[in-house]
């Protein structure tokens, strides 16, 4: 499970089940029934990398700081209103003199 504690960030969602699966949570390395409710994490979103995990567990590695989320780890791109008052100002373009 290096591969999965080595990421970066992670994506979390409430994963619901009806298969009678059972996984092996990466966070606590119990057993999983996928009938319960648990998370789906991605590594860094990367569905290949994507491991079942106790709903718990989750909430204790965020707790303790070793599931950051992308928005933790990464800046958010600037929203519209920014970009917006940016080209208003001229910021990131140049501007072309007369002839």
């Amino acid at each position: 499970m290096d591969d999965f504690e080595n990421a970066r960030w992670y994506a979390v969602r409430p994963a619901a089940n009806r298969k009678p699966a059972t996984y092996r949570c990466p966070l606590c390395d119990r057993l999983l029934p996928a009938l319960r409710g648990h998370a789906l994490v991605l590594p860094e979103g990367d569905a290949s990398r994507r491991r079942h995990a106790h709903m718990a567990c989750v909430m204790q590695a965020r707790r303790a700081g070793r599931l950051l989320l992308r928005e933790e780890v990464e800046p958010p791109p600037p929203g519209m209103l920014a970009r917006l008052l940016r080209r208003k100002a001229g910021i990131g373009r140049e501007r072309k003199g007369p002839g």
